[in-house]
């Protein structure tokens, strides 16, 4: 059996889908296997799947809490977004 996480971006280990955006261009997704992201981050075709897999039997999930004004505000500038954008993502 799989020993290890599956996070993925949208989930709440991850809750911000633009992560998908940088998943994306790393790997070369669109070029490679023809998948394709929305301006929303949802993927094309509507089956795919995407995510981050840690095969250590040491990896566990985490409690990610309830995101405050200050951090998203913070995470908004840092990713170089209005914060109304970055909202939508998260």
């Amino acid at each position: 059996s799989y020993r290890g996480i599956r996070p993925a971006a949208g989930y709440p280990a991850c809750p911000d889908h633009s992560k998908k955006a940088t998943l994306f261009q790393l790997l070369g997704v669109t070029k490679n296997i023809g998948v394709e992201l929305t301006e929303t981050f949802a993927m094309f075709p509507t089956a795919s799947v995407s995510g981050w897999y840690f095969a250590n039997p040491q990896a566990h999930y985490f409690q990610v809490e309830q995101i405050g004004e200050e951090q998203m505000s913070d995470l908004a500038t840092r990713k170089g977004m209005h914060l109304e954008t970055l909202r939508r993502f998260v």
